[in-house]
């Protein structure tokens, strides 16, 4: 219950005097290594018990608490439709001339009164009540949910879908079958925690794809006819130029799924049979922004606490497009958010809003570019810094300075492994000596897929699989080798969820030296070894013998 808003909700318990900070955060740790809902947690150790935690919610955000679900008048049900209260998880229970009152299962989310009232052209109020109950009053009153592709596309088919023209499209966008479909699209992604929807037109079909655990699936494929008002409907949502369809576009989407919110960023391309439409998804509920759950060693996580809370110096994490340098970072940033400390970040384009840090979106059409907003923020006092990406030398050489005056920096660049990261520095025309002063860690990483838990099994892989690893027989002769078989949870794939890989190159005198000498990445990468660097394809080892992931995908991706 109200897990999303942790920090909310913990600010709010301690405001009641009812409880410690200590305790508050001793009930968080369980909750961290448990899993356990934490709400469950409070109540079970009897700090609180659940109406409280309810009043004093309702209490704070200044709106009715309802102990139970009252018997419902069925024209208010009729108000709105069971797809919609299944989807934002609310049920309208009473009104007046000029509102209508919502029991809701996040009184957290303002995105639904914003919504409601533009669908009702009423102004709606939200009223805390116990979120198990409003289920099962959507349940009674609304039915399962059903969200059957099959019976969306029933609807679809006749439709009247019009021609390509602006006027028509605008109006195919907002009908209620195309509407449904996009929800249905957006929901069964979520559900089955995809990082992105590629919505693709081809000469003679509409495909969509989602993207899970770093592999595309593909859904059974809708009619063609529909690409061009699912293009609108997704272009109208996230406030974009339906008109436009000669250049890429870039917007955001605001919305709920299955009770809670979710952003979406979206991006459009311009193909030859129409746009190609990607939405990555941002779900707050699903990423964890803790170094404790980034899979790491504790050894790697002691060092990157130990660099991220350095006085001043570069803090560069690297990998390829899709491999969790963003999360990293902002899992770092959580270390040292506190009170006490000043974080500025400029992000292309801002993915997880962080309370207490102030984040700037980049806007290179104003001239906000990465280099611009660090120039900016030695003038706003920080203490810790974080920009996306360091992509030349103007950005490179002003982050250097920041690191030289006493700044910490966090940054991410595109290069193979950690020692590369040296390279690619001098390559964009940074000097060696600056970089040695004022680099002090390099992490590099990978994510790839993890077993399925429900479906590992062990087996003897194949001796040319084995040779590939590159390992000597000796280390592995006693070790146990497991993959998925494929079932149900996993989609009959083997792998559910996914693990990073990590190498950590603590940057020491020997290593500034060899940095100062121009030395070639091989040799960088034999001193950062000696100096006891575990390489990624180490921990792609570690990852098999623990029975975590397969060969084939540390042979994949190191």
């Amino acid at each position: 219950m109200f897990d999303d808003h942790s920090e909310d909700l913990m600010a709010y318990l301690e405001d009641s005097g009812k409880i410690t900070k200590q305790q508050l955060d001793d009930c968080w740790t369980e909750h961290t290594e448990t899993g356990k809902a934490y709400t469950d947690i409070l109540e079970d150790s009897g700090y609180f018990t659940r109406e409280e935690i309810l009043r004093i919610v309702a209490d704070h955000l200044s709106v009715t608490f309802v102990p139970d679900t009252p018997e419902i008048d069925p024209s208010l049900i009729r108000l709105i439709k069971a797809e919609q209260a299944h989807q934002y998880g609310v049920v309208p229970y009473k009104a007046d001339s000029d509102r209508i009152y919502l029991l809701t299962k996040d009184p957290f989310n303002h995105a639904i009164e914003d919504n409601f009232s533009f669908v009702l052209k009423r102004d709606i109020e939200l009223s805390v009540c116990d979120p198990v109950k409003v289920q099962d009053a959507i349940i009674r009153y609304y039915g399962e949910e059903n969200s059957s592709m099959d019976s969306v596309l029933n609807e679809i088919e006749g439709l009247d879908l019009g021609s390509d023209d602006d006027n028509a499209l605008s109006n195919s966008a907002n009908q209620a079958p195309i509407i449904r479909f996009v929800d249905v699209v957006l929901q069964e992604a979520v559900k089955a925690k995809a990082s992105d929807i590629h919505f693709e037109p081809f000469e003679d079909q509409f495909r969509i794809r989602y993207r899970i655990d770093g592999a595309l699936y593909e859904m059974a494929p809708p009619p063609k006819s529909l690409a061009g008002a699912v293009t609108a409907r997704v272009k109208v949502m996230s406030g974009l130029n339906i008109a436009e369809k000669r250049i890429p576009q870039d917007g955001r989407i605001k919305t709920t799924v299955g009770g809670r919110p979710i952003d979406l960023r979206v991006s459009t391309l311009p193909t030859q049979f129409g746009e190609s439409v990607v939405l990555r998804i941002l779900d707050k509920g699903v990423v964890n922004l803790d170094l404790e759950n980034l899979t790491m060693t504790d050894e790697i996580m002691s060092g990157i606490r130990e660099l991220v809370n350095r006085p001043n110096g570069i803090f560069i994490v690297t990998g390829p497009t899709g491999s969790g340098k963003t999360t990293t970072l902002y899992s770092a940033l959580r270390e040292v958010n506190t009170v006490d400390v000043k974080i500025l970040t400029a992000e292309d384009p801002v993915e997880y809003e962080i309370e207490g840090i102030m984040q700037v979106q980049i806007n290179h059409q104003v001239g906000l570019t990465f280099a611009s907003a660090l120039r900016s923020f030695l003038r706003q006092d920080p203490d810790t810094i974080m920009v996306g990406e360091i992509r030349d030398q103007e950005t490179g050489g002003i982050a250097v300075q920041a690191a030289l005056t006493g700044h910490v920096v966090l940054s991410t660049l595109h290069t193979n492994d950690a020692p590369g990261a040296v390279t690619r520095l001098v390559d964009m025309g940074l000097e060696p000596f600056l970089i040695a002063a004022s680099l002090e860690g390099v992490l590099g990483q990978r994510l790839l897929r993890r077993i399925c838990r429900s479906c590992k099994t062990a087996y003897e892989p194949d001796q040319a699989v084995i040779n590939m690893l590159q390992v000597d027989p000796l280390e592995i002769a006693e070790k146990q080798f497991y993959y998925g078989k494929g079932c149900s949870e996993c989609n009959r794939t083997g792998y559910k969820g996914r693990q990073g890989l990590f190498e950590l190159m603590m940057i020491n005198d020997a290593v500034r030296e060899l940095i100062t000498k121009k030395a070639p990445t091989l040799v960088l990468k034999q001193k950062a070894i000696e100096n006891g660097m575990r390489t990624l394809r180490d921990d792609g080892l570690r990852c098999i013998f623990d029975g975590l992931t397969t060969i084939e995908e540390v042979l994949k991706y190191t």
